[in-house]
């Protein structure tokens, strides 16, 4: 091989290595300038956990268990039983506010009648009245004239007062009457007292079959047939089967552009290759430890910056019954801010 042909040769293998550099300049700066728009235009963390409305259910009333109708861990549907507590002292309850609410009518029917009794007695007392002031009137005449003793017209006089008396008896009788019976009919007070009784017996004994909020599952379930529970107190889980979201921790740079409404991918890691599609909710207005039982205590003499967190709720608009979500599991959080 001549010189020429070498010197051709190693010229081309110099040509090869610039278009090798540029080319790789060229995919470098390519690589940059999508990195550049990619972070401009998304932001990600993996600090995220799926989260849920999660309830704590508990009884109303007080009693025995007497079954349970759920295992742990079940999927519901909303107003499925989910347990019973012994219906037979509520339902006891209910007869006798029954029985004290028919009481009550009793007493007010007597009490309308003593008002009806008092009203006849003072009109026949006034009707007397009348009678007695016409006799007394012709009598004290006919005694002012002579034809009738003075006598007479005492008599008259004694009878009239008297007449006025009872008059005023019989009126302070049906006052009396009518202050006990209150309100007439079922707007009487006694019978919507015993009314408000039987509706609240009525209402316990509705109590003792606790029913699923709505649709969801069932977790941290032991209760079993003969456990005696007490209202109010927690007794397992409910985690409503509907509403899922991401708490996506970002950091404070992360946030500039991030609105309510920008659209984000999320990838589960249960599920590392099932795409998930959501939308920012809401962005909390504090950081993570601002919110903490003890926040930190900056105000010190050796204080360092750090970067703070703060939480996004990003909610999972296309949930998948094929791939079920757990409360409080990992994701990643992708929210495109549009560039």
């Amino acid at each position: 091989m001549n010189a020429r042909t070498l010197a051709w040769a190693g010229g081309g293998r110099r040509r090869w290595h610039r278009l090798l550099a540029g080319s790789a300049a060229l995919v470098v700066a390519i690589g940059g300038a999508w990195y550049w728009h990619h972070a401009q235009r998304y932001v990600t963390t993996d600090d995220a956990y799926v989260d849920a409305h999660v309830v704590q259910i508990s009884a109303q009333v007080s009693g025995q268990v007497v079954r349970v109708a759920v295992e742990n861990n079940q999927s519901v549907s909303k107003g499925a039983l989910l347990f019973e507590i012994d219906p037979a002292p509520y339902a006891l309850k209910v007869q006798e506010a029954q029985t004290q609410l028919a009481l009550a009518r009793q007493q007010v029917r007597e009490r309308e009648a003593a008002v009806t009794e008092a009203a006849a007695r003072l009109a026949q007392r006034q009707a007397e009245l009348a009678e007695a002031r016409s006799r007394a009137s012709r009598i004290l005449r006919l005694a002012a004239e002579g034809v009738m003793s003075p006598q007479a017209g005492d008599q008259a006089r004694t009878t009239l007062a008297a007449a006025q008396a009872a008059v005023s008896a019989a009126q302070a009788a049906l006052r009396q009457a009518q202050a006990q019976l209150g309100i007439a009919g079922e707007d009487n007070p006694q019978i919507q007292a015993a009314q408000a009784r039987l509706a609240q017996a009525q209402l316990d004994l509705e109590h003792t079959r606790v029913i699923a909020p709505d649709d969801g599952y069932v977790t941290e379930m032991s209760l079993r047939p003969g456990a005696v529970v007490t209202a109010g107190s927690p007794l397992f889980a409910f985690v409503a089967a509907h509403d899922w979201w991401l708490d996506a921790n970002y950091k404070e740079t992360q946030l500039e552009k991030v609105k309510p409404g920008d659209p984000a991918e999320i990838a589960i890691d249960m599920y590392p290759h099932r795409v998930f599609h959501g939308v920012v909710d809401s962005i909390s207005r504090g950081s993570g430890t601002a919110f903490s039982l003890l926040p930190p205590e900056n105000a010190t003499g050796n204080w360092v910056k750090v970067t703070q967190r703060v939480p996004v709720k990003v909610r999972i608009t296309d949930p998948d019954p094929r791939f079920p979500l757990r409360v409080g599991t990992s994701g990643r959080v992708t929210i495109d801010v549009g560039g």
